[in-house]
């Protein structure tokens, strides 16, 4: 009995497709930068940089799952590996808008002068 071995041309192709896209979505959004998502706030960030966010991780979820073949693996171990790489990530950008808002208020309204 001989092996048959399946082409994943078609996957390839699909995962390609989807990243591109989601990625386009991003660049595009990121030239026109729409009035009514960049000037909306949710949470102390216009609600365009919220997209950006989520569109990010969507791509490394979807990377992960794809690339690191997880689709196939069982759920418990799939989600004990992308969960906290999720939760790494939001909450590194979580730290560093915070951080970033701090400084840039501390800059804004006290004697420091702008260095940098």
């Amino acid at each position: 009995m001989g092996h048959s071995h399946e082409s994943n041309v078609k996957r390839i192709w699909g995962v390609f497709a989807f990243l591109s896209v989601v990625t386009i979505v991003e660049v595009a959004l990121g030239i026109v930068r729409p009035h009514s998502l960049y000037m909306t706030n949710l949470l102390s960030m216009n609600l365009l940089n919220w997209i950006f966010i989520i569109l990010t991780v969507v791509k490394a979820y979807y990377i992960m799952w794809a690339f690191m073949h997880l689709e196939g693996e069982k759920s418990n171990l799939r989600w004990s590996i992308v969960g906290p790489l999720v939760f790494l990530i939001l909450y590194l950008v979580f730290i560093l808008l915070v951080e970033g808002n701090y400084v840039y208020d501390v800059f804004k309204t006290s004697h420091y002068k702008w260095i940098f």
